[in-house]
């Protein structure tokens, strides 16, 4: 009688009741050091363990654990789905061993993601293929030949379809633009939010424009977020032809040069094209930015070509430009000057008003201002510059006013933007000095408040957590 262990089958039984437990549990160990590192690995060392080392150590016990011939077709079928799972196991591996740790800029991560699933699919019915006639013997010729038939009966019928999924194909593969990026293609101007099989999405602003693939393929577009760097936005404008030509450019770059849209180090600049036109190029952040930009830069230059006497369009009257309106001003703001009614005449000869656009800039920081503006309509806040942008530590109203260090020849601390449309008497510098040695009231107000501006700027710094030995006031 033979024994046990003398068996053919008695072996590979202990080696799979041993083998198999010890396995796993290294398996295991291994998984959970990819797991918290999140290496790409886990995955491939989660199909092994989980499923081809159990439906391997099974197939291992029909193969080994029984001669009978009627159980030859479970061998059949537990082989056909370990066959399956090492080929999952092994495009799993290649996925990660070539993509997965691909270099930015390199082929493999050019590589578009719909690609590398095409390949594996390909691969995996190839080798399904050959699986089924090693273990089956079935006749993989006749299988071909049959899908080859049917796909050149789908392909006429579905030419048109499959022609757009080809160029989607083709537009993946060489990537000339990515998700986020602005196209112009010459009918719709959108920024890039999906591109898929079939068509690419834009982002027109009014509504999501459905591209179809064939159509970007087979014409040019423009990508706008190409190359890196600022967008360029031009705008083109018309003054009077008594305007000197070089006092126009100044202010167009002037006013350009205030956008907060502007790239940072990008310098605006401006031409004469003749007939009293002229053309700005604006260097802004992006294509998103750059309608926005135009649109703040023509209102600024609105504002701005009146403070100047300059027609804009041909039309150099300002509104608030009247006698009138100057002594209503400065009989409002009588109790800030300390004026009387007789001062009237001789403050309405030498101020004037002026008038900003919400956002601009009344008066720059780290420069002696040439005059004081007194708030007649609207609000302004003052803000410290730091690297980080700017700090607004104070909002002024109407009564208030800006510009105390040009009585000090200081530079002044801080910058003072309008936060609407904003209406100011502007004072020069000799009426100011004037005014102060026949008011002493107000020479003590105004350093005062160069004073109360000097702390609050302090303070806004400090809880900000930048520090300064000095700041100018």
């Amino acid at each position: 009688m033979t024994q046990v262990w003398q068996e053919a089958w008695f072996p590979w039984a202990v080696a799979l009741a041993v083998g198999v437990p010890v396995l796993l549990i290294v398996l295991t160990e291994v998984l959970g050091a990819l797991n918290r590192r999140k290496h790409a690995a886990a995955k491939p060392i989660r199909l092994l363990r989980n499923y081809v080392v159990p439906v391997g150590a099974v197939f291992a016990l029909l193969v080994f654990a029984t001669a009978r011939a009627d159980d030859i077709t479970w061998v059949r079928i537990v082989g056909t789905l370990l066959g399956f799972l090492v080929i999952l196991l092994i495009l799993s591996a290649f996925n990660v061993a070539l993509f997965a740790n691909a270099e930015e800029g390199s082929w493999r991560d050019r590589i578009p993601s719909i690609f590398v699933d095409l390949a594996r699919l390909a691969l995996i019915l190839i080798s399904l293929a050959i699986l089924f006639s090693w273990v089956w013997g079935a006749d993989i010729g006749g299988l071909v030949t049959a899908l080859g038939v049917t796909s050149i009966v789908i392909g006429l019928a579905l030419q048109n379809a499959v022609g757009g999924v080809i160029s989607g194909l083709l537009l993946l593969f060489e990537q000339p633009f990515r998700l986020g990026d602005w196209l112009d293609t010459g009918s719709v101007r959108g920024r890039v939010v999906e591109v898929n099989w079939r068509a690419v999405h834009l982002d027109t602003g009014n509504g999501i424009q459905i591209v179809p693939n064939s159509s970007l393929a087979g014409a040019s577009f423009t990508n706008l977020s190409q190359p890196a760097g600022a967008y360029t936005a031009s705008v083109e404008v018309t003054f009077s032809t008594d305007d000197p030509p070089d006092d126009v450019l100044r202010l167009l770059r002037e006013v350009g040069s205030g956008l907060p849209m502007l790239e940072p180090g990008d310098v605006v600049s401006a031409s004469y094209l003749g007939s009293a036109r002229f053309s700005v190029t604006l260097p802004v952040s992006g294509p998103s930015t750059a309608d926005a930009a135009v649109a703040l830069f023509r209102a600024w230059l609105w504002y701005a070509s009146r403070r100047r006497g300059l027609a804009l369009d041909g039309d150099g009257s300002d509104p608030i430009a009247t006698p009138e309106r100057l002594r209503s001003a400065i009989a409002a703001l009588a109790p800030t000057l300390h004026a009387r009614e007789e001062d009237y005449d001789d403050l309405a000869r030498t101020c004037a008003l002026e008038r900003y656009g919400p956002g601009e800039t009344i008066q720059q920081a780290g420069i002696i201002p040439g005059a004081m503006r007194f708030l007649v309509e609207g609000g302004v806040h003052l803000a410290v510059p730091t690297t980080d942008g700017l700090i607004t530590f104070q909002r002024l109203g109407v009564g208030d006013f800006i510009g105390q260090t040009a009585l000090t020849r200081e530079v002044a601390m801080a910058a003072a933007i309008a936060d609407g449309t904003t209406l100011v008497l502007r004072m020069p510098l000799s009426t100011i000095d004037q005014l102060v040695r026949s008011k002493p009231r107000l020479a003590q107000e105004i350093g005062a408040s160069i004073d109360n501006k000097h702390r609050q700027a302090q303070a806004a710094l400090a809880e900000a957590g930048i520090v300064r030995g000095t700041i100018g006031r």
